[in-house]
Formats: structure tokens, sequence, C-alpha cells
């Protein structure tokens, strides 16, 4: 799964914390491993108009309590949607709006489960209602519960502090972010297989590429490849002459280009994200130079790289090596990847912040923990001329770190060579 359990567990012990509720789309999916494509999208006013742009509350909720069963509350149109997830304890609110006129046929095991929990006796309302329920029949109204606040509308909050006056109720946004940066053996499973199906389509995609072609073209070969492989389109960017990064310009190749591409894809609810610079044509001496800087400031960042080292002082490795190189108009950094194209830990400059919420309170330049999955990246624009850009995927392991797949970025890529 993708929730990393004994992690969470430990957090709640040391924040005093008897349970969690998840409530946005990400969350809900890391706890539970449920996801419909609508819950990021829907907001208030597409079925109420005149109401706000919140996110609908009517998307799912999931609880972890610290003992016993794990549950999830969804609407009972997406009921069967959670089929196959391993949290089993399934709450519906509302009316399922069901035509009874024609009798059921023959039910599998698992299609009667739901046939049964759409039949059965309705006493909630709402979401909020039912999640009041569930921590009703577990003893958990006088609780210390962690809040997600994220995909909480102002009104479901309010209604949940009403509903359990005698609880203590912390905003847990943070330390549930906290919690993902280490990744379980199956996000990591999923982050591989992203990386890998991201790694191969743009390789065959930058093949086709050559002077005169739209590079749209190659976007659009991207996107086929990387959905004949079982993953979603996230992005593909890519820089035009030095001139900043696109995703929709009409620009159309030169043999005198090179550029910056950035290019991701999701499987299974993780992301890829990596980069690399395509050359239509072998760059000169000193534009290598400059990709020879950005190839010794990720290595500078990775020999850094173990756990308990500062996020501060990988980013302040790779920004030393590019001085010393000669680079000084850049910035180097890096960020953690996993449910969102940037999770925890980022990684910059310590910028004195500090990551806090009801339950944690910890400084922002976090120290690495072994199977964090980062993402170094850096680039070189120049003006009207073009783009250097390297960036690479790497788990944190016990002694230091390894790439999480093979990503050649030791020369710009020649259509080719790709």
């Amino acid at each position: 799964m993708l929730f990393n359990k004994d992690r969470a567990a430990d957090y709640m012990r040391r924040c005093e914390v008897d349970v969690l509720i998840a409530t946005s789309p990400v969350n809900i999916t890391y706890f539970s491993g449920y996801f419909s494509w609508l819950d990021p999208l829907f907001r208030e006013y597409m079925m109420a108009p005149g109401k706000s742009s919140n996110l609908d509350q009517t998307a799912p909720y999931a609880i972890f309590p610290l003992e016993g069963e794990p549950a999830l509350v969804i609407t009972p149109l997406f009921a069967v949607n959670a089929a196959d997830l391993w949290v089993k304890d399934l709450h519906i609110f509302g009316d399922a709006f069901l035509d009874e006129s024609v009798p059921p046929t023959a039910l599998s095991d698992s299609d009667r489960r739901f046939f049964e929990l759409l039949h059965g006796k309705q006493q909630n309302a709402t979401p909020t209602d039912a999640v009041l329920s569930v921590l009703k029949a577990r003893g958990l109204t006088d609780a210390r519960i962690g809040l997600d606040m994220e995909g909480l509308t102002p009104l479901s909050k309010t209604q949940i502090e009403r509903g359990l006056p005698r609880a203590t109720i912390k905003d847990c946004s943070n330390l549930i972010r906290l919690i993902r940066m280490v990744k379980t053996e199956d996000e990591l499973s999923k982050l591989t297989r992203a990386a890998e199906i991201s790694e191969r389509a743009a390789m065959e995609s930058f093949a086709i590429a050559k002077p005169g072609r739209p590079i749209s073209e190659i976007v659009q070969h991207y996107r086929a490849q990387v959905a004949n492989n079982g993953a979603y389109f996230d992005h593909f960017a890519y820089g035009v002459r030095g001139l900043g990064i696109a995703t929709e310009s009409n620009h159309v190749l030169t043999e005198d280009d090179f550029l910056y591409v950035d290019f991701g894809c999701i499987y299974k609810y993780c992301f890829s994200d990596t980069g690399t610079t395509l050359a239509m044509r072998e760059p000169s001496a000193s534009i290598l130079e400059k990709h020879a800087a950005l190839r010794a400031c990720t290595r500078a960042g990775v020999e850094v790289m173990r756990p308990g080292v500062k996020t501060s002082e990988v980013q302040a490795a790779m920004w030393q090596t590019l001085n010393a190189n000669g680079v000084t108009a850049s910035f180097p950094h890096g960020h953690g990847l996993g449910l969102e194209v940037r999770d925890y830990p980022i990684i910059v400059a310590d910028n004195g912040q500090r990551i806090r919420d009801d339950c944690v309170d910890v400084p922002s330049d976090l120290p690495l923990e072994a199977d964090m999955v980062i993402n170094l990246e850096a680039m070189i624009s120049i003006p009207g001329v073009g783009t250097l850009h390297i960036e690479q995927s790497f788990v944190v392991t016990a002694d230091g770190s390894r790439p999480l797949v093979p990503q050649y970025r030791e020369r710009p890529i020649l259509p080719n060579s790709a």
C-alpha cells in the first residue's frame, strides 16, 4: 500500500493524536488507495449554483485510528469504486437514488457487498454526518483528532467541531506531509515504474526530433507513448531559445536549437518528473563546458545525500560546484517526489521557515531519511541562444543514495542518439 502505516503510527504517538482524518483528495488516496478523477475537480457551485468555488465536500474522508481498523466515507454513487481497496470499513451517506423497479440478477460476492451497502439503513445525510457516526461508533468523540484541513470547507470544519465538543481537534496537514516523505515499498515500486515509462517515452520521442519539426509533435508522441504503457500524461515543458519555459508554444525546431526539456507522467497515482537537454546538433565546446558544470553540480548533490544530512547541505554542494565552474546565474535545487509532483523535502537553502501545524513544528531545513525519493535539478539559460538542463531522480538509502532508474544525462541528447 501507499500509506506508511508504521511511520504514521509513530508520529501519532509522538504528537499525541488518537486518529487522523484525511480530507484532501491526494491524502485520501494516500491513506486508503481510493481515487476518483472528480474529487480534485468538483467545486460546490457545480451542483449548487451561487455557492463557492471550494472543493465540494461530497469528496470522501479517510479515517485512520491509532487503534482499530481504518475507515472510508464515500458517496454512494462511487462506493463501488472502493471495491479493491485495503480499507474494508466503508460508509456512505445521503440518497443513492436507486430505481428498484427491476429485481437484481445473480450477483458476485463483491457486487452483493455493495448492493447491501447501498440498501442498508442510512442515518447519515452528509459525509460529515458519516464521519461523526464512525467516530462515535469507535468511541472517539472525546479523542485527540488530527484533521487534514486542506480539503475541508469552512462549513464542514464547523460541523465537525460542533459535533465533537469534547474532542481535541488539531490541524494535521503538515504532519501528513511529513509522513508521506518516506516511501513504502509499494510506493517506491510505483514511482520506479512511472520513471521507467517516462524515460522510455521521452527517449523515443526525442528520436523523431529534427529541424523544421514543431516541438508539439514531440510532445504528442510522448503523450501517446506514456498512454501506451498504462500511465497518464502530466507535463512536457521545453525552453524556447533560452527565453523561458513553455508548454503551449508553437516553436519549430531549428538546427541551432539546444533546449531545456522537462517531462513526467503519473502511474497509479505516483508521479515521475525528470529532464535533460535536447540538441539538434552537436553543441559548441563552450556550451558543452556549461553542460559539464551541470553534471558536476548534480554529482556533488548526490555525493552529499545520505540520511541525516540536511536539505540545505545538498543544495549548498550543488551551488558551490556550479560557482567553482564559473556558473553564477542558475538555481540548483531539488524536491521530493510522490503522490504530488513536488513532495517534501524541498532541497533549497535554509530559509529560516518552520513546517508547523497543531501537531508538528520543525525547521523547514529537513534532514534526509532513507527511502525518500529526491529529484535534483539545475539549468542554465542563455537568452536568445538556448537552455541547458539536467534533472534526475534518486532514492536515499541507508548509507547514501542510488538512482531511481537509469537516466542518461552525461551529454545533451541528439535525435540520432536517443
